[in-house]
């Protein structure tokens, strides 16, 4: 099949790369370059680094506004037979779609968490179990119809970097199951259940901060429903520290203060009374990752000692 390819993030390169060994692949549109880095260096997507190099003599285009008419015109005048769209990040306007099989896929078990951050909020809200889905070009964010799904369990200490990862690389798979019914004319449209739609906003900074006093379990989701990005933070002794990994904790006496340290060597910390939650790995500030336990024992915490929230001294 001739594809054209719309893409921006590293979640779609695991599919990129399969459908440039399988198919051909016409055309890829992708962000403008943007600076990053110490040095605001002008620096270009995921996608477009791994085209300019893999793909050498293949269309690539960076537009600002993929719905302008001349870039529309463009795009629309490579001959192909579908569109495959991930993480693209602009969106494409009805005039831009007009008569195209065009199909996008979405890193969630859809109608549930439509948005910019669904694999976070799978995490988050203690979902065990997530996916992907191929779905149609909608008006609306995420609201096409489901061509295909796959499904992967969460395991309770999985952070949203891993997971994010695992997931696009079921994605090839999934996307070309559907190019293939498409082509012999036996995909069968669902549509989504509005009712069952949750959704899955942007995530900031201020996301990630510890609230010890909240139960174990919550506390956990946001530790790694927020790792590696925009990351859980809490703070010891007046000093950052970024949490990255955390497991259950279960039960413990009601007597501990939300946020003392009952286990150095596990990282168990009290939570609401009676809960608490495991904190696997850390980062302290200007430091590189490591475990709780070796990060306790650098600093000599014991048991007793208690962390704060972000900013708090303790």
């Amino acid at each position: 099949m001739k594809i054209v390819f719309l893409g921006s993030g590293a979640f779609g390169l695991p599919t990129l790369e399969r459908l440039a060994a399988r198919h051909e692949v016409v055309g890829v549109v992708t962000q403008p370059d943007r600076p990053a880095g110490r040095g605001s260096r002008l620096t270009p997507t995921p996608v477009g680094l791994w085209a300019a190099e893999h793909l050498v003599g293949t269309a690539l285009i960076k537009p600002e506004k993929i719905n302008t008419p001349e870039i529309r015109d463009l795009v629309r005048s490579w001959a192909c037979d579908a569109w495959v769209v991930i993480a693209f990040g602009q969106k494409l306007g009805r005039a831009l779609l007009e008569d195209r099989f065009a199909i996008n896929l979405h890193a969630s078990l859809l109608p549930r968490w439509r948005g910019a951050a669904p694999i976070n909020h799978a995490i988050l809200a203690g979902d065990t179990e997530t996916g992907n889905s191929v779905i149609t070009l909608a008006d609306r964010m995420d609201a096409g119809l489901v061509l295909g799904q796959t499904r992967r369990a969460i395991r309770p200490d999985q952070t949203a970097g891993e997971l994010h990862d695992l997931l696009a690389l079921d994605g090839p798979d999934l996307v070309e199951r559907v190019l293939g019914e498409h082509a012999a004319g036996t995909l069968r449209p669902v549509e989504q259940d509005e009712s069952q739609v949750t959704l899955a906003g942007k995530l900031a900074k201020a996301d990630g901060a510890i609230a010890w006093d909240e139960p174990g379990e919550r506390v956990r989701c946001r530790i790694n429903g927020l790792s590696p990005w925009p990351g859980a933070a809490a703070s010891y002794a007046g000093q950052g520290l970024k949490l990255l990994r955390a497991e259950p904790g279960g039960a413990v006496d009601q007597s501990h203060p939300a946020g003392t340290v009952i286990d150095p060597a596990m990282g168990r910390i009290a939570c609401a009374p009676g809960t608490s939650v495991l904190v696997r790995d850390v980062q302290p500030a200007g430091k590189k990752a490591m475990t709780f336990a070796a990060w306790a024992n650098g600093r000599q915490i014991s048991a007793g000692d208690r962390l704060g929230g972000v900013g708090a001294e303790v």
